[in-house]
């Protein structure tokens, strides 16, 4: 039919055109929300009542985290009494306590260091038939002991390949337990998958994102994983989450890592990310979890569980991601298959309406179309970065008020989400001769064509594009058939709209929900108010990517309209946004105090770091300094580098922070207890041998610690041997070696071949075991009867205290006393 047959027919305004599309604008992000935030409802019962078969209970999960501490060992005699109890049942239940000691490397933030540990422990439970098979490690705890129970309690559960519950020590103190396992147990050869679901409480420990919402798989590195994952009541994942994870942006790790390095398995790692502002803070408790978060991540381990315990593993190449309650994956081949039909429809669809409805029906006027179509959506995406960049500059440069949505991980989409539109549409000025329906159909061959190209480069994330590109080829093909006139029919924006917004809303929901955070310990240096303005900006156009064709249905004058309101709104925002604190009680400021007792210098400091870039953090440490400093102290700025030893126990966290140290008042009668005697600190050099022919020095560093923790050595060599587990760097560099001893192992020693013959420079540097605040607070009382007030501690009393009543509450404090200095060996 030749264009000059469409009927002309014009459209409604923007008023009534908004106001029809506005329950969709409402109510699809309200349901994608609380669908992504659904959890199940908590279970007490043990048993299900009407199948008289075990259930997994959140209310016994919990109870596990309060008490396991002092409970763990029942739960082992448990799954063996039911093996005796049922002879002719094929299960066999085996448990180890493994103790050991090791070394080895451990790259972070970009920073080379190197671990060693002594006699740390890991608890590790088989239950298998008597043949070796799939692993399951490192579950938080409550979970592990309640899948146990339900499996081991299930009649008739007999598992095709062995289930490893392991118990591992030492996660925070950089892998060291899971390194022992996977390079040292008996039977850790004999795992070939691991699953990481992470929970936290204060009690347990076990390495947690966050305490509310459901658990977000992150990581699957096998084909069959994923497969398991597919088998979960509650799935809630996505290829994109995957592989943002395993680009590094986020700078996270996990367990997986040693046994990945070390017995080459595969495996899933699945965490909860909401309120992720509680993440290693006081607020980390049993009683923060939100009701449900336990069940739900308990059912999906469960279900994995099963399915694991009966299959085997190849690596990855599939797509995948949970919508509305519904797994979905396919093969990386398929992906390209439907990707490429898709951009061929599209490129039909496209060329048959430029034909038929365009004033220009020619092959060139096609090309042209498209190439203005794009270059606007190119130049509206650019304008969405630049606005809310813009504003971002204002907010923290010329108002100081950066990082005022910290506190609501949503809010900054009120604050930039109006920048980034506005722009979107001022720009739209710069070609103000572009079709509506030249946009529409760039757009929807940017999107299919885009989701086919990524997939080829082998980028599963492309299924976002392809997701969004199919209601939109739906729309435009019904228009095509069903639309007599020239104008696109408002319909064709209601059904291209719906799953790009909630697929959109729900990605824009997860990526807030893990990046204001953590902007809240990124460090002062990190861009944090444009990191969160461009993540706004570039998920506004995903999620309603028909927004620039939609403004195309208006003319000039209309969209200038928009602008001016949008312009008012942003005003309004700001305005709101500068009375608002980063912080508050739920969502608090970090800070990280040292006590420094340098027992070689005999200098006392105290050392304030933050690792945000928040503004009132110079104040509050001068108000510190005024407080509790010599008499007018001032807080100087330090110098982080590597061979600042002050802050080592922290290395390479502590390249993060701008922090200050503040001289205390000196005791003229204090001795610090670690300078001499039997809880002298030492670093020592024995077997020191000079080869002065090779010019080398051969000897063992044995550092002697009683009363200290997470000790750590630093200096400068050319190492050419050591008995560390990798080989040294050939040059010569700085040395970080970081110590972490199950309690009451008070030395530890390394041997080094060192190039030339001049004495080392030792830094060196400890926790005082009996100085953390508030993690000893219930035993200074029992401390302060053997050995008398605790300097540190009655400090850190006060300190604390001091900055509670100050700040209203809107700081975590962690608060550590150490022991340190320099010696030349």
């Amino acid at each position: 039919m030749a264009s000059s047959h469409r009927v002309p027919a014009r459209g409604w305004g923007a008023i009534r055109s908004l106001l029809c599309l506005s329950p969709l604008l409402i109510f699809v992000p309200w349901f994608a929300n609380r669908n992504l935030y659904a959890l199940p409802e908590p279970i007490t019962a043990l048993v299900n009542p009407e199948t008289g078969l075990p259930q997994i209970s959140e209310a016994q999960i919990l109870e596990y985290s309060r008490i396991l501490s002092e409970d763990i060992g029942y739960r082992t005699g448990e799954c063996e009494r039911l093996v005796q109890q049922d002879p002719g049942r094929k299960l066999e239940c085996e448990v180890w306590h493994q103790r050991g000691s090791g070394s080895h490397r451990f790259d972070m933030m970009g920073k080379r260091m190197y671990k060693t540990y002594r006699d740390l422990t890991n608890i590790v439970i088989r239950v298998t038939l008597p043949s070796p098979g799939a692993a399951d490690d490192a579950l938080a705890v409550g979970v592990m002991i309640e899948c146990i129970r339900v499996l081991t309690h299930t009649p008739g559960w007999t598992p095709t390949y062995a289930v490893v519950f392991l118990f591992n020590h030492g996660e925070e103190s950089l892998q060291d337990a899971s390194h022992l396992f996977s390079t040292q147990h008996p039977i850790a050869h004999t795992c070939v998958c691991n699953i990481r679901p992470y929970i936290d409480s204060s009690l347990t420990h076990c390495a947690a994102a966050g305490n509310e919402g459901p658990e977000l798989l992150f990581q699957a590195t096998s084909e069959e994983m994923i497969r398991a994952y597919s088998q979960v009541p509650r799935p809630f994942g996505t290829v994109i989450a995957n592989e943002i994870f395993s680009s590094g942006v986020l700078l996270s790790d996990t367990d997986f890592r040693q046994f990945e390095q070390y017995l080459n398995i595969t495996g899933l790692d699945i965490a909860v990310i909401g309120n992720s502002y509680t993440y290693h803070t006081r607020q980390d408790l049993v009683e923060n979890i939100e009701p449900g978060v336990a069940q739900h991540m308990a059912d999906n381990t469960l279900a994995i569980l099963k399915y694991l315990s009966r299959t085997r593993y190849t690596r990855p190449t599939t797509v995948f991601f949970a919508e509305f309650g519904r797994f979905v994956q396919y093969q990386f081949s398929t992906a390209r298959l439907m990707y490429g039909t898709l951009f061929s429809l599209s490129f039909v669809i496209a060329w048959v309406t430029c034909r038929e409805r365009a004033s220009d029906s020619s092959s060139a006027g096609f090309w042209v179309a498209q190439w203005n179509g794009a270059r606007t959506l190119l130049v509206a995406f650019g304008g969405a970065l630049i606005g809310a960049n813009g504003l971002a500059v204002v907010m923290h440069r010329f108002l100081g008020h950066n990082m005022s949505w910290f506190a609501s991980a949503h809010s900054a989409l009120f604050l930039y989400g109006p920048a980034a539109l506005c722009s979107m549409l001022a720009s739209q000025m710069v070609f103000p001769d572009v079709a509506e329906r030249s946009v529409l159909s760039a757009l929807l061959l940017m999107q299919s064509g885009g989701a086919l190209l990524l997939q080829l480069l082998g980028i599963g994330s492309a299924c976002f594009l392809f997701v969004a590109a199919v209601p939109l080829f739906v729309a435009l093909s019904l228009d095509a058939l069903l639309n007599p006139h020239a104008i696109v029919s408002l319909w064709t924006y209601a059904l291209g709209l719906v799953i790009p917004l909630s697929i959109g809303t729900e990605m824009t929901s997860i990526v807030l929900d893990v990046f204001v955070p953590l902007t809240g310990r990124v460090g002062a240096d990190a861009p944090a108010e444009h990191i969160i303005a461009s993540i706004v900006a570039a998920m506004l156009p995903l999620t309603i990517p028909l927004v620039t064709p939609f403004s195309r249905r208006f003319p000039r004058s209309v969209r200038m309209n928009m602008v001016t309101i949008l312009s008012i709104l942003i005003v309004a925002a700001v305005a709101a946004f500068t009375f608002r604190s980063p912080f508050d009680q739920r969502h608090q400021r970090r800070l990280f105090v040292l006590s420094s007792d340098n027992i070689t210098s005999h200098e006392r400091y105290l050392h304030i770091g933050a690792v945000d870039g928040a503004p009132g953090f110079e104040q509050l440490v001068n108000d510190v300094a005024a407080n509790f400093g010599v008499v007018d102290a001032q807080g100087v700025l330090e110098d982080m580098h590597d061979r600042n030893g002050d802050w080592d126990i922290l290395y390479p966290f502590s390249a993060f922070m701008s922090p200050y140290k503040i001289p205390l008042p000196k005791d003229p009668g204090y001795v610090s207890p670690f300078e001499a005697g039997k809880r002298a600190f030492k670093v020592e050099a024995v077997n020191d041998i000079i080869d002065v022919v090779a010019n080398t020095r051969s000897l063992t560093l044995q550092i002697t610690h009683p009363g200290l923790i997470w000790t750590v050595i630093a200096f400068d060599a050319h190492v050419l041997k050591w008995t560390l587990d990798d080989a040294p760097p050939n040059e010569y560099t700085r040395h970080h070696i970081k110590e972490a001893s199950f309690f009451g192992v008070d030395r530890w020693s390394v041997d080094l071949v060192v190039q030339g013959t001049a004495p080392l420079t030792i830094n060196f540097i400890g926790i005082d075991e009996e100085a953390m605040w508030p993690g000893k607070k219930a035993t200074a009382a029992e401390v302060q009867g053997r050995r008398g007030v605790h300097i540190n501690m009655e400090l850190f009393e006060r300190l604390d205290g001091w900055l509670t009543r100050e700040t209203g509450d809107q700081v975590d404090t962690m608060l550590l006393a150490t022991v340190g200095g320099v010696v030349t060996v």
